[in-house]
């Protein structure tokens, strides 16, 4: 006889508003697994939430599709109703749901990838849109290298890699800190998003890992003689730098969207999502720059779209600059059948130093 198991349908929401990236995230209160809801009911607020994309069940009597059950969910608990949704992933660690432990059913969740433009959210699961770096504050390079990097986790994972117990080992942690993080000369790569995630969970620097492993973050500084700092205190200043943490393993669901949202700038139009019907190109470039978490050159980025069939102009401006008049540019839908591969790309990364 087979154990059971419980299939789980999960979305990473996505808005830019004002280049500002942002996910919509749920209150989680009660396991998902046990029968409930698992959302704080806006009447009911709980004093020990956590912030989790929305998700719920796939009901097999209901749902004829895995996606229309997304859609289900997500209209019942943020009053959403989704167009452009992709399949993300399907995620079944043991033990990612703690009830398992306890003898509840094995989750396995189905996760997706939804674009939106922001719009208030209502429904059953107190709902709110969040900015996506305070969950992952080391992937935003748009002012210069990033300082939780260069400060925090740089030196956390120097330590690790000299702790290693042979010199292969040592060799294999400087190779995947170096490529996943920019660092011994190695250029930053956007869409690493995921394996940068993987590695500070590994190195015990995320706080799901304390969560998850019952065991203490790796690098909270000791606090100084006569002070009143607490090992709790520590542990929340620790926590703040190295981004909020999520429910269940929705960091990791996370990250893995922003990666394959960043590696998609490159050969899918799906920036556009996110836009208005008529935009300018600064707009468009700032959205660009909001996902990939870099500064592009300006007259490299328009060569690139304008060039690239992309856009087309509406002979209307905007007047809201501050300045020249700005003329305003829709999506080229021909574009889809003209080109394979038709994306915005990164073109210009300026490397920070």
């Amino acid at each position: 006889m087979y154990p059971p198991v419980v299939i789980g349908l999960s979305t990473v929401i996505v808005a830019v508003t004002d280049e500002t990236p942002r996910i919509l995230t749920v209150q989680l209160i009660d396991d998902p697994a046990g029968g409930k809801t698992g959302f704080q009911k806006k009447q009911a607020p709980a004093p020990d939430t956590s912030d989790a994309i929305p998700f719920g069940h796939f009901d097999p009597a209901t749902d004829r599709t895995l996606e229309l059950g997304l859609r289900r969910w997500v209209l019942e608990q943020t009053g959403l109703n989704l167009g452009y949704v992709e399949q993300l992933y399907t995620f079944g660690d043991r033990n990612r749901d703690p009830s398992e432990g306890e003898g509840g059913p094995r989750v396995i969740s189905v996760a997706y990838l939804a674009l939106v433009r922001e719009g208030k959210p209502s429904g059953t699961a107190g709902a709110h849109w969040r900015e996506w770096y305070r969950f992952l504050p080391w992937e935003d390079w748009r002012s210069g290298r990033s300082e939780v990097i260069e400060k925090h986790i740089a030196p956390a994972l120097t330590r690790w890699v000299e702790s290693a117990p042979d010199f292969r080992i040592l060799q294999d942690r400087r190779e995947r800190c170096d490529i996943n993080f920019g660092l011994g000369g190695a250029p930053w790569v956007p869409e690493r998003v995921l394996e940068r995630y993987e590695l500070i969970y590994e190195v015990n620097l995320a706080i799901e890992s304390l969560r998850d492993r019952k065991s203490k973050p790796a690098a909270p500084e000791e606090a100084s003689p006569g002070t009143q700092e607490t090992k709790r205190d520590r542990t929340v200043s620790w926590t703040s730098r190295l981004g909020r943490p999520m429910a269940l393993d929705h960091r990791r669901i996370l990250a893995t969207a922003l990666g394959r949202l960043r590696g998609k700038l490159k050969y899918r139009p799906v920036v556009f999502e996110l836009l208005p019907s008529a935009f300018t190109l600064f707009q468009l470039q700032r959205v660009v720059e909001a996902l990939a978490g870099v500064r592009l050159h300006k007259q490299n980025f328009r060569r690139l779209v304008e060039k690239g069939g992309l856009v087309e102009g509406t002979a209307r401006y905007d007047s809201r600059t501050g300045g020249r008049p700005a003329e305003l540019f829709r999506f080229r839908r021909d574009v889809l059948r003209e080109r394979p591969a038709p994306g915005v790309g990164l073109p210009g990364i300026r490397q920070p130093g």
